[in-house]
């Protein structure tokens, strides 16, 4: 969302003894530097570019997305069953790891209310339906929007801007 005067910016920031860390996180191939007419890699100038360095990422395999969850169960003392692990694996792959991470613990209580000692896959289940990640959420919204106060939502535009009716 940079415009090139901050990216003019930026680059001036970054020649001050006193220069700032920058971290910028972007998924924009080859595309238009906002604010001009000239196209870069990830939409920032050439001169800003090779000043940074670039550090590709990729997802986390559900391998690893076990692995995390294996680490942050021994740290927080919870004992959980494999078909639990395989179930929040699952979940943290199709939703986020965060999400997966913090049903560990909600879990852990859910278990410990129904006098459990592992945490099974209804403990994971159940704080699963009540704790919703954002694409249940953002879905949530979409559909009951009308039924919200203040729902400003209006008939789709169509590309010339002109409502439809």
């Amino acid at each position: 969302m940079l415009d090139i005067e901050c990216f003019s910016y930026l680059n001036r920031a970054l020649e001050n003894e006193m220069a700032p860390i920058l971290v910028v996180a972007t998924n924009r191939g080859i595309t238009r530097i906002r604010g001009t007419n000239y196209k870069s890699p990830h939409g920032i100038p050439i001169d800003l570019l090779d000043r940074l360095l670039i550090i590709s990422t990729v997802p986390y395999t559900e391998d690893e997305i076990r692995k995390i969850l294996d680490i942050r169960c021994e740290e927080e003392d919870v004992e959980m069953t494999d078909d639990a692990k395989e179930l929040l694996t699952k979940i943290g792959y199709e939703t986020t790891l965060r999400y997966a991470i913090h049903l560990i613990t909600a879990a852990a209580l859910a278990c410990q209310k129904r006098k459990g000692t592992d945490v099974d896959v209804q403990d994971i289940s159940r704080v699963y339906s009540l704790f919703v990640d954002v694409k249940r959420s953002t879905q949530f919204l979409t559909e009951y929007q009308e039924q919200f106060m203040f729902n400003e939502v209006g008939p789709p535009e169509d590309e010339d801007g002109a409502m439809n009716e």
